[in-house]
């Protein structure tokens, strides 16, 4: 079973910055069917929604909510996966999950880290 572990949110000034890591239990890439890794967030009532993705080769894609602001990137030696966030808003609130995407079985989901910009 992998498992998934966020780190790095906490309370922000409009305007700042913060960089989420999720590291996994084992090598990502050793697992094949792995076709993309992503962050997403919640904020209550609203559903989750992505917020960065990368896929197998590197592509990435962002909503037009943070695109230009959000950068998600991946180190293999570590194990990591990292969302850097600039320019923080009030509306970027809310509980940030990685997750990697599976063909062949259910998405990997971390616990969480909670974000919080304050105006």
């Amino acid at each position: 079973q992998v498992q998934l572990v966020e780190s790095g949110g906490g309370l922000v000034q409009a305007g700042g910055s913060l960089r989420l890591s999720c590291v996994a239990s084992v090598s990502l890439s050793s697992i094949s069917d792995i076709f993309a890794l992503g962050w997403y967030r919640q904020a209550p009532p609203n559903p989750r929604e992505l917020v960065a993705a990368m896929f197998t080769g590197g592509n990435t894609n962002y909503p037009d909510s943070v695109k230009g602001r959000f950068s998600i990137s991946r180190d293999d030696a570590k194990n990591t996966v990292y969302l850097q966030m600039d320019n923080l808003k009030p509306e970027d609130t809310g509980v940030y999950y990685c997750s990697a995407a599976r063909r062949f079985g259910n998405t990997y989901w971390g616990q969480g880290t909670q974000v919080t910009v304050s105006s």
